[in-house]
């Protein structure tokens, strides 16, 4: 029955994309977030699906659909050289064979997020794939939130819709997702137009943002923890009473803390002291050895060249069993550990050309989006009260992730690249309608400005 119902519902996106080809490029953000195809028993697992539908966005766009407002940005330049670099460092890669497995989804990822922004040239389409990611990861996120709740979760316990521990069903990218989108979230809300904002509308928005909020505390990942922490502060930049806001969080977290899993303390207070944490120092070390790594490898050593790796460290214990604190050290020797960081994974796997090149695309978001904020925060026209908010929150949401990817190894995760191609979207959208207008020889205007003329899908 499942089988069916996922085959069912991809169908009738693919139908419908027959008569609005937009609609597969919003199928292909269902297929590579949810992977149907892993929950599939047979249907969908017995098919190239996510591969089908790539083809088949990229296919009705460069046939079906208007190019006459397409723009390139300067940042999808940078996305395919970052794109021209991995297929590089792949052909000369430490570990060819192993490269190859993960450039066979790299290369989809960073192809995609550079031709998402060439679709985006309406309102209706930005706020179609900012809905799409949104209710995609949330269908994760309730599954989450709901046994979090019934059972506390646990570090590695928490499972999802698979027993799978890639891309969102891991549980510290999920963490980081979750958190991260929540900025997304609370702009549907007010500015949706596919869903007016009514109380069911309301009442769904505040059920998943707590679910998001669930998702760090089930999988007692340290990493959602921090992008909480980040969400909180960033916010501080929205509302009117901070201090009020400030006691009302104090309040909320004095008011949770009883009700939280004890092992979920017991995990997040290895934060202070990594030297008491034996996954937390590993990361320490192979950091260490990534950074010297590079040093002699300026150009990387391509995907996984990280199985190379040798470190050791010392870890300490506590022991209080005999009435006195004794200290207790002990050599731990690891081989072939991961980054654990998006920064030392772009720096060991593609060396300082390629760190520079991710560096900069995601400078250039967080600056492109200041941009905008500024430009349109203070404007009150009918059409022109959305971009400054939904600047903020892809902002706030980049940040969150930058945030959380200095403790896992997401420089390349589709869903924020497809984050990325979102901004770019924007980005190009609103130069475009914001360009000073042409003038006629009378003097006139050439054409009216779009933005006094209802949005078209």
């Amino acid at each position: 029955m499942l089988d069916l119902a996922l085959a069912g519902f991809v169908g009738i996106l693919l139908a419908l994309g027959l008569r609005r080809p937009f609609i597969w490029v919003l199928a292909y953000l269902y297929i590579d977030i949810v992977s149907p195809q892993k929950i599939s028993y047979f249907l969908l697992a017995s098919l190239p699906i996510s591969l089908l539908v790539f083809v088949a966005a990229f296919g009705g766009w460069l046939l079906a659909d208007d190019k006459q407002d397409t723009r390139v940005s300067f940042r999808q330049g940078l996305i395919v050289l970052l794109l021209a670099w991995c297929g590089y460092t792949t052909l000369t890669a430490d570990f060819p064979v192993e490269a190859l497995a993960k450039w066979a989804w790299v290369w989809k990822a960073l192809v995609f997020a550079a031709f998402l922004p060439l679709t985006l040239r309406t309102r209706l389409r930005i706020e179609a794939v900012a809905l799409f990611m949104v209710l995609s990861a949330a269908s994760i996120i309730i599954t989450g939130g709901i046994k979090t709740a019934a059972s506390g979760g646990g570090y590695g316990a928490l499972k999802f819709f698979v027993n799978d521990n890639t891309g969102l069903y891991e549980g510290s990218i999920i963490s980081c997702v979750a958190v991260a989108i929540i900025p997304v979230i609370l702009w549907l809300v007010k500015h949706g137009t596919v869903f007016p904002s009514d109380w069911r509308v309301k009442a769904f928005a505040a059920a998943l943002v707590f679910a998001c909020l669930l998702i760090p505390v089930g999988t007692q990942a340290r990493t959602g923890l921090i992008c909480i922490g980040v969400l909180v502060l960033l916010s501080l930049r929205t509302v009117k009473r901070r201090f009020l806001y400030m006691g009302m969080i104090g309040a909320l977290g004095l008011v949770a803390v009883p009700f939280l899993p004890q092992s979920f303390t017991q995990r997040m207070s290895t934060i202070e002291n990594h030297q008491g944490d034996q996954s937390a120092s590993t990361r320490i070390a192979v950091w260490k050895w990534t950074w010297d790594y590079v040093r002699d490898h300026p150009a990387g050593g391509g995907f996984y060249a990280y199985l190379s790796n040798s470190v050791r460290y010392q870890t300490k214990a506590a022991d209080t069993s005999g009435g006195a604190t004794v200290i207790e050290t002990s050599t731990v020797e690891e081989k072939g550990r991961a980054f654990h960081s998006s920064y030392f994974e772009m720096l060991g796997e593609q060396g300082f050309p390629g760190f520079g090149l991710w560096i900069w695309i995601q400078a250039l978001g967080v600056w492109q989006m200041e941009r905008i904020r500024r430009r349109w925060l203070k404007r009150t026209g009918e059409t022109e009260r959305w971009q400054a908010p939904l600047a903020s929150a892809l902002q706030h949401a980049q940040i969150i992730y930058l945030a959380g990817s200095l403790f896992v190894g997401i420089a390349f995760q589709p869903f924020v690249l497809m984050l990325i191609g979102l901004q770019c979207g924007l980005w190009t959208y609103l130069r475009r309608i914001d360009a000073p207008q042409p003038v006629s020889r009378k003097g006139r205007p050439a054409a009216l400005n779009p933005l006094r003329t209802p949005a078209a899908g």
